[in-house]
């Protein structure tokens, strides 16, 4: 039976019951977040994101996940907000921030440009 079940599945009841009793979990955190992505279940993923980031809050990598669950969702004033945060906390990858497909509803957003050229990027 365990073997017919999907991996994701399997993970997404284990790390349920792990966070339930370890909530701040930070590693679990993470991949329960990807999980849910891989699901299609963005709003769980938010909900485990924005845990995310109230465990590690200067976790530059936890802001631009939650950015990015925000810009998927459609939530651009946030994920903008969110996204300048993971910068301001030393988030760098700019190469990658640019083609990111789950940023795709603020890429052209003055704000993101403006964002990216005070950080030196063209």
């Amino acid at each position: 039976m365990l073997a017919e079940r999907p991996q994701v599945d399997f993970e997404l009841e284990f790390f349920d019951a792990l966070l339930a009793r370890v909530p701040d979990f930070a590693e679990v955190l993470r991949a329960q977040a990807s999980n849910f992505t891989v699901k299609g279940r963005f709003k769980d993923g938010l909900r485990v994101d924005q845990r995310l980031v109230a465990v590690r809050p200067q976790d530059a990598t936890a802001h631009y996940n939650l950015a990015c669950r925000y810009a998927i969702l459609k939530q651009r004033d946030l994920a903008m907000k969110t996204l300048r945060r993971a910068v301001e906390l030393g988030y760098r990858d700019f190469r990658f921030m640019v083609q990111d497909t789950d940023l795709e509803s603020i890429q052209k957003d003055p704000r993101f440009r403006a964002m990216l050229r005070e950080f030196g990027i063209k």
